[in-house]
């Protein structure tokens, strides 16, 4: 009789027990994540010291242009979730868990709605994608970190040129066929098609390239498709490695919500049993 007893308490305290595999799998994750968001965090101030923006804050010429500002953004949102995450899992602290859970939840709701919208208005997107890449073109050389990440988009990743097509190149005062500079009629470098002869980069490749005696062999040059066009075609090839992504990235916030519901309920279950 007792033995039976003692079973049916030893069960029922087992059920109420916080799962140690969920709770040191749920810090473990965070403490990732914490370290990514540590890193980008990082490299978004770096970036802003570099170009003296604590002292002279004129110097962001258009805040939703600057790539060292999204490094921030998003390094201060996964640094604060995760830490709040990792506290209130290793402590077993119910408020930082639902503090946890709602940003999560918020995060993947905004997720959800920017997809569907960004499927159902799909040309108003493209619209403001076009218009944002101009106006990365008017300020490419009033940021460095603009400039390189136009640079990068350019040569290393969609090997394109300007919006729609080189020509676009004409916005930037700069390479605009009125400068009086030695770049007028011009493209930057990334445009160029690489050389396997030449050894150095040769950044005034792309001089002249505008201009109409340049017609016959522009192509053999540059890249005169523009990276709207380039950008549609990648995601187009990689279409499923993306879908990919995007799933695999969902199934973590859920997982993430599930996880910190499942311990809540464990401590909840658990205080409940203290108190009797």
């Amino acid at each position: 009789m007792h033995s039976k007893r003692r079973y049916n308490y030893r069960s029922r305290r087992d059920r109420t027990e916080v799962s140690c595999c969920i709770k040191y799998l749920m810090f473990g994750f965070n403490v990732l994540f914490w370290v990514v968001g540590l890193m980008l965090l990082t490299i978004g101030m770096w970036a802003w010291a570099e170009k003296d923006v604590f002292a002279n804050v004129t110097q962001l010429t258009n805040i939703t242009l600057d790539p060292a500002l999204i490094f921030i953004v998003v390094g201060m949102s996964m640094f604060s979730m995760s830490f709040t995450g990792c506290i209130g899992a290793l402590r077993e602290n119910t408020c930082l868990l639902l503090f946890f859970m709602i940003s999560l939840g918020i995060i993947f709701l905004m997720e959800l709605l920017i997809g569907i919208l960004g499927f159902v208005y799909k040309d108003w997107v493209r619209d403001q994608i076009q218009s944002q890449v101009k106006n990365m073109i008017i300020k490419y050389r009033d940021d460095l970190d603009l400039k390189n990440l136009v640079d990068w988009v350019q040569q290393d990743w969609l090997s394109c040129c300007g919006v729609q097509s080189y020509k676009d190149w004409e916005l930037n005062i700069y390479f605009n066929c009125s400068s009086p500079g030695v770049e007028a009629c011009g493209v930057p470098f990334s445009c160029c098609k690489p050389n396997s002869a030449q050894e150095l980069i040769n950044r005034h490749c792309g001089f002249d390239m505008m201009k109409v005696e340049h017609d016959f062999d522009r192509g053999t040059k540059i890249y005169t498709v523009g990276c709207i066009l380039s950008g549609e075609k990648w995601l187009e090839i990689n279409l499923i490695p993306v879908a990919g992504v995007a799933v695999g990235v969902a199934l973590l916030q859920i997982l993430g919500i599930c996880f910190a519901q499942n311990l809540r309920s464990d401590i909840h279950a658990q205080r409940a049993k203290w108190s009797l």
